[in-house]
């Protein structure tokens, strides 16, 4: 019901900024929430960034201050803007479109910061 692209994920060094863009077709009203994961080789998907219904924001609290979430007017693009990178941010980067039935999932893109 939902299809998510996600892009602007690359190579940057450290100090570096990137930008991902997260674009969701299909039935787009069914979102509530849209939110940013990330996993690093052997550990864990954690949560990096969310945006609720009613814009409130949280992140997790090594990103704080660096990362930014934000979405278009018609809720059905978002982006996560990445500042001050270091190497520790090195991962494969998720957006999720959170519905009452189910989470989606774009197909992920890698992001990698050399020193």
């Amino acid at each position: 019901q939902v299809q998510l692209v996600e892009s602007g994920g690359g190579l940057v060094q450290s100090g570096g900024s990137l930008r991902l863009t997260c674009v969701a077709s299909g039935v787009t009203a069914s979102i509530y929430g849209m939110a940013w994961y990330r996993q690093a080789p052997g550990s864990e998907r954690e949560l990096v960034a969310l945006i609720a219904p009613n814009s409130n924001t949280n992140y997790l609290d090594s990103v704080k201050g660096r990362f930014n979430i934000s979405r278009n007017k018609a809720r059905n693009i978002w982006y996560l803007q990445m500042n001050s990178l270091t190497p520790e941010d090195t991962a494969v980067y998720y957006c999720d479109a959170r519905t009452s039935v189910r989470d989606y999932w774009g197909q992920g893109t890698q992001v990698t910061v050399t020193q």
